[in-house]
């Protein structure tokens, strides 16, 4: 029996050497592919996928880290991967073709960037195959972008981010197929013609040409923006350019009638342009903004379009493309208020816009016809009022552009979703009118932590690529299995959603109102801003007067200690960008920690014996310290790839928005509510216990 038994056994075992048992595994590709078609598992996996063929010849992509190991051959029947250019398919420029079959890889683009974004979607389903231990798909893939420009906004103004960062951050915009940077620069270029303007920690100009060189070769167009007309705080707010505002006591506008403007701005411009070599565009700003000319006499949108022409012809003399946001016209013609009231009718919207179009015909031959106009929506791209908007300008061959946003005004983290609504309807629209491109504003306004943007980013680069192809929870999933693991990608770990309302409660738990943003301009802030305290004589009334404050804070306390849960379970099994997490874990600290200090004065409020309230007082002055750590260790995570703090002898502008970054040199911004608190409540401790110790002593 043994000998009629061995012969099968030993060929079964010397088969399954040679032909291991095939793995599936779970893919998703960000952003999803227009066709995505997976018919079985190949033999391809991990450990195989070793050579490619370069049929397109002379020319390759940067390959990523995912691909780096790959040795090119020069025989085509050896290789693993073929990769190829083919100009006369019929697709989308951009597009690629990526076929995986039994026994090849085959990528071909329809030009150069088509085959580097065929890789890119060839390094995802690497990077799923190899930490699942599974074999590649057999697939088909035919893939183009719905919108030629996907660019994402850096706005560094308030702060930098340590240099490297910013090259990891390309990477993985070109692994999303992003296509362009608009980079806010502000003070953080260091300007060789106008050297008083930058900032002492400046990037040099060659440190952004190596940025913007390094995006180049990733497809990524690296254009600056350079604040003019308004928003120039960054440049008045020094002595030596007093004498350009618009206004003499306010450092935002300049005067558009005063030719030295154009002398600041444009040597600007020419140092901006050599610090971005490879950029299409110079976007201008000009946003925000009315000016007088000194009380010239003149409209503010007659001096609007004045300077908007000069800066227009001046980017057309450097091959530049000037982008300007639209909205100033638009406003000073009385048609702005409709964009961002999606509940108008057609009717009604028609109706404001019969009354006062003629306010914009009478100037339409000074708006420039070489300038794009970005229409810059975050709440209501669906707003009848906002597409009458576009319509207008392209009617008249005006080239628009939208903007949506994945941070507007968020205190700590973006909020409703990452913007996905917002971002969506506005891509969507941008598909179905031809617009030509979208751009992803992230403000640093109130400067959250830049990993936090990223699910919208991800989001953005889905809608502008595919369209509305799969709703938010899959896209969400996707995003959950790209950044971390595949084994994250379940709905049990969708956490960041729910950190979004105690982000919210957080902003002013401790204070009177919403009142954060303005606790540095304020008077008597410990008065006016910050939350009243118990009355240790009058027991049980703060809590009366506070009741569905404490109740929300009960209850948002129990939704971060879950959340602290989660993060730490994903910290477990993420295999890649666990700082995100990191981040995400500090944030989620700080915002539990005011609900757990509304509940502890409500101890002393309720203490209804000297024993009780004397522990109540020992456990508030214990949260002083705990918040201490809190803060160290937020701090000490950010600044792994974050710089803090401003040199020390950075000059902070007038402030007209009210930005905290903008209100400290150092990272006292972020703190100042809880600062604020502690000052206040020690000095009423203090207090109660020499009133406890008084009532002590005459007994």
């Amino acid at each position: 029996m043994k000998k009629r038994y061995f012969l099968p056994i030993l060929a079964g075992l010397l088969f399954s050497c040679q032909n291991p048992p095939k793995k599936t595994g779970e893919f998703a590709l960000l952003p999803l592919p227009q066709e995505f078609e997976i018919v079985g598992t190949s033999d391809f996996n991990c450990a195989n996928v070793n050579h490619y063929f370069n049929a397109a010849d002379q020319w390759l992509p940067v390959f990523d880290d995912q691909l780096k190991s790959l040795r090119e051959t020069d025989d085509r029947s050896e290789a693993d991967i073929v990769l190829d250019v083919d100009t006369t398919m019929v697709l989308k420029p951009e597009g690629y073709t990526l076929a995986i079959t039994g026994d090849k890889i085959s990528i071909t683009g329809k030009d150069k960037k088509g085959l580097f974004y065929g890789l890119m979607s060839l390094s995802q389903l690497m990077e799923d195959a190899c930490e699942q231990n599974a074999n590649l798909p057999l697939i088909k893939i035919t893939d183009f972008p719905e919108l030629a420009y996907r660019a994402i906004h850096l706005d560094v103004k308030h702060h930098l981010e340590k240099t490297e960062y910013y090259y990891k951050l390309i990477d993985k915009l070109a692994r999303y197929k992003v296509n362009g940077i608009i980079a806010e620069m502000e003070d953080k270029l260091g300007y060789q013609r106008q050297p008083k303007v930058a900032s002492a920690d400046a990037l040099s100009i060659q440190e952004w040409k190596d940025i913007s060189t390094y995006a180049e070769t990733r497809f990524i167009d690296f254009s600056p923006l350079i604040q003019g007309l308004g928003h120039a705080s960054y440049i008045l707010k020094h002595p030596e350019y007093h004498a350009l505002r618009d206004t003499p006591e306010s450092d935002w506008a300049f005067n558009p009638l005063d030719p030295k403007t154009y002398e600041v701005q444009f040597d600007l411009y020419r140092d901006a342009m050599e610090a971005t070599p490879n950029g299409k565009y110079l976007h201008v700003g000009g946003d925000e903004v009315h000016t007088t000319g000194r009380n010239s006499g003149k409209s503010a949108l007659e001096l609007q379009l004045l300077w908007l022409g000069q800066v227009s012809e001046f980017a057309e003399k450097h091959h530049r493309i000037p982008i300007f946001w639209d909205d100033m016209p638009l406003k000073q013609a009385d048609v702005y208020r409709p964009m961002f009231q999606p509940e108008l009718s057609q009717k009604e919207v028609d109706s404001i816009w019969q009354l006062n179009e003629h306010k914009l015909t009478a100037f339409l031959d000074q708006f420039p016809k070489n300038c794009i106009y970005m229409r810059w929506n975050y709440s209501a791209p669906e707003a009848i009022g906002n597409t009458k908007a576009m319509e207008w300008f392209r009617s008249h061959d005006l080239e628009v552009m939208g903007a949506t946003a994945g941070q507007t005004r968020w205190t700590l983290m973006p909020q409703e979703e990452s913007n996905m609504e917002a971002i969506k309807t506005f891509a969507v629209n941008a598909i179905e009118s031809g617009t030509g491109g979208l751009l992803l504003t992230l403000w640093d306004d109130d400067s959250p932590h830049f990993e936090l943007y990223k699910r919208g980013i991800v989001a953005f680069s889905e809608y502008t690529w595919s369209g509305h192809k799969r709703n938010k929870e899959k896209i969400k999933a996707a995003y959950r299995q790209r950044e971390f693991s595949h084994a994250l990608a379940d709905t049990a770990y969708a956490f960041i959603d729910d950190l979004e309302r105690p982000v919210t409660f957080w902003k002013n738990a401790l204070l009177k109102g919403d009142k954060r943003n303005f606790l540095a301009t304020m008077d008597h802030p410990l008065e006016d801003g910050v939350i009243d305290l118990p009355d240790i004589n009058v027991s049980g009334e703060w809590t009366e007067k506070y009741q569905q404050r404490l109740v929300e804070a009960e209850r948002l306390l129990k939704s971060t200690d879950s959340i602290a849960r989660k993060i730490n379970e994903m910290k477990a099994k993420a295999v890649r960008n666990v700082y995100t997490l990191d981040i995400y874990d500090q944030v989620n600290k700080v915002v539990g920690f005011s609900p757990k200090t509304l509940l502890t004065l409500q101890e002393l409020d309720q203490a209804d014996n000297p024993t009780k309230r004397r522990e109540a007082i020992q456990r508030l002055q214990a949260l002083q310290n705990e918040f201490a750590t809190i803060r160290e260790d937020l701090e000490s995570v950010y600044s792994k790839v974050r710089i803090l703090h401003k040199p020390e002898n950075y000059i902070l502008d007038q402030d007209h928005h009210h930005h905290m970054a903008n209100q400290s040199v150092n990272f006292d911004w972020q703190f100042r509510a809880e600062s604020l608190f502690f000052e206040k409540l020690s000095k009423h401790l203090e207090n109660a216990i020499y009133i406890e110790n008084a009532d002590q002593l005459s007994k």
